[in-house]
């Protein structure tokens, strides 16, 4: 191509305009008997299948063409990683597409997040501290055999009139933002050219709209993972005889858990999918443990003996029944810009990359794809989006953001158990009295007409990365060690019910910004208990002078301090239960009151 416009510009200019006449009759003789579409999805996975039933349902009359470089139908069990939905994407895809019997009947109810953390040589799971629920949250969420969902979802669009061309690729995108049109060069049987109001680029990590652009973005997470699966159920419950390990969960499966073992700078996954298979990961800290000591499965399985004896032992049961391989390094990323004015898009990876630790891929997808929806119909119903195109995109960096300072530089804390129970239910309750609480009442999409759920977002921002930047400051001075105990990751914690369950309370758009402002003060004063506590631990380590330096870092902040105040304030009138936060430091009160 480059030579051909090198040769165009060694022309006399009259032949130049000429041959640019030509170049354009030709152009517009093949867009009058090119195909036609209202919207083109590059990509066929999760976020694409998703967008365009969400779009043929707000909007039925729209012309929509998919278009996946995979053939359908694809492998059950042995296609994508991203099995575990949380709550954000379960109500996406149960309440909002409208697929809760595909949930209910095809794939796995979810028992909740559950982690160990590592103690000893990690060859008794009931001796390492574990955090999770004792009961079913009342919000469902899904273990998904990703393959099995795209199946359901490329028969459905099909049904509903979508064109769906799988076994295709595309050649060529030829951005229009000036003309009606934009213009695809896509490969099929044949070659083809198709014009289209909007372009979506949902082509995963292929990216090829980001890559175009040149929107690229990088961060300062840096982690790797290596996955597979393998044809058969693992059930922890069987890692140990323990009878008060067993009791300690009155109802219930923990092998239907999203189960974590957590160790220093890692953490492993297991999922048991509806197939009978189940998807084991391994999540690293590239700073901790070397790529190329798990980018094979040999090598991944030696590194699994080394750090989770229990889990490799289980796996060489049965060596024939693994399914696939695969790894990813550096897996997180960002983007400039994921929506336009100029009618294209950028959704699920194709855009941004977090990390797989609580399971936000679907959520992103969900947030992603309804504020795509938003702006896609409302430009095909000829509406003027300059202005929300530009709120939209803000609004959806401005969530990734906030998410991904949930991961970056935290992976060192995966060691310490009572600084990640702290954080673990602090980032839980968060994700549900924030984003959850704003998804399930659809605020995303009407927060341009909200200023004060706007600048609440950007006030809880703050305090999300001060919290998160407070963890790894306890870190670097703390010396504690837990004893072996479980913590209830739900139904003791009175607050943490209250904000599962208030995110499918029904509230007018007036009552959701009252709620939001109300959790945004509750998030201030318990940050406020969490420091405070962590200052009275740490005041007991009176041989350690780094803990005391930091105390009165802490102490001095102003920001800081006026969290303390507002727990302060506050605590006598409404007490939160703290039985969770600097959990060796509750271990060391309890046995003193015995």
């Amino acid at each position: 191509m480059s030579d051909v416009i090198k040769r165009i510009a060694a022309l006399p200019s009259e032949q130049q305009q000429q041959l640019l006449r030509e170049l354009q009759m030709q152009k517009m003789q093949q867009d009058a008997t090119a195909e036609r579409y209202d919207v083109v999805i590059l990509g066929g996975g999760m976020a694409g299948l998703t967008l365009a039933l969400q779009l043929k349902q707000a909007r039925p009359t729209s012309t929509i063409l998919v278009i996946e470089k995979q053939s359908h139908p694809v492998p059950e069990a042995a296609h994508k990683v991203g099995e575990s939905s949380v709550e954000i994407c379960a109500h996406y895809l149960r309440d909002i597409l409208g697929l809760e019997e595909h949930l209910h009947t095809q794939q796995l109810r979810k028992f909740g997040l559950r982690m160990f953390f590592s103690r000893g040589d990690n060859l008794d799971l009931a001796q390492r501290v574990e955090i999770g629920p004792t009961i079913s949250p009342p919000l469902y969420t899904y273990q998904v055999d990703r393959g099995r969902l795209e199946n359901t979802l490329g028969i459905k669009l099909r049904d509903l009139g979508i064109v769906f061309l799988d076994g295709a690729s595309v050649q060529q995108i030829d951005l229009q933002p000036q003309a009606p049109y934009h213009r695809l060069h896509i490969q099929a049987a044949e070659s083809r050219i198709v014009i289209t109001n909007w372009v979506v680029d949902a082509s995963g990590r292929r990216a090829l709209l980001k890559r175009q652009l040149g929107l690229s973005k990088p961060v300062g997470h840096q982690a790797n993972a290596a996955w597979f699966r393998v044809s058969y159920p693992i059930d922890v419950n069987r890692w140990s005889n323990n009878p008060e390990w067993h009791a300690r969960i009155p109802e219930g499966d923990r092998s239907l858990s999203t189960n974590h073992l957590m160790g220093d700078g890692y953490w492993v996954w297991l999922i048991r999918l509806a197939s009978g298979s189940t998807s084991v990961g391994i999540v690293t800290d590239a700073n901790k443990h070397e790529f190329d000591q798990m980018n094979q499965f040999e090598r991944a399985l030696t590194w699994l003996h080394a750090h989770e004896p229990q889990c490799a032992a289980v796996i060489e049961e049965q060596p024939a029944a693994v399914q696939d391989f695969r790894v990813m390094k550096n897996y997180s990323y960002s983007c400039q810009q994921v929506y336009s004015a100029d009618r294209w898009c950028l959704i699920g990876e194709a855009g941004i990359s977090l990390d797989p630790l609580y399971s936000p891929g679907g959520d992103m997808i969900a947030i992603g794809n309804t504020l795509a929806c938003d702006l896609i119909v409302r430009n095909l119903n000829g509406e003027d989006i300059q202005a929300r195109a530009l709120i939209h995109d803000r609004l959806f960096l401005t969530v990734a953001n906030i998410w991904l300072s949930i991961y970056e530089k935290q992976y060192s804390l995966m060691n310490n158990a009572q600084i990640m129970i702290t954080k673990i239910i602090w980032d839980t309750a968060f994700y549900w009295g924030v984003f959850g609480l704003l998804f399930f009442h659809d605020t995303f999409r009407k927060i341009a007409d909200m200023p004060s759920v706007a600048a609440n977002l950007t006030r809880i921002a703050d305090l999300s990365n001060r919290i998160q930047a407070f963890y790894r400051e306890w870190h670097a001075v703390d010396t504690a060690d837990c004893a072996e105990a479980f913590v209830d990751l739900y139904s003791p914690l009175d607050f943490m019910v209250a904000l599962h369950e208030g995110m499918a309370d029904q509230l007018s758009e007036d009552e959701v910004a009252q709620r939001f402002d109300t959790n945004v003060r509750f998030f201030e004063r318990l940050a406020g208990q969490i420091i405070s506590i962590v200052i009275e631990a740490g005041a007991e380590q009176i041989n350690s002078q780094a803990m005391i330096r930091q105390i009165q870092a802490w102490q001095t902040e102003p920001y800081i301090a006026e969290l303390i105040s507002c727990y302060r304030r506050e605590s006598w009138s409404t007490p939160i239960n703290s039985s969770w936060i600097a959990l060796s430091y509750q271990q060391q009160k309890k046995q003193e009151v015995l």
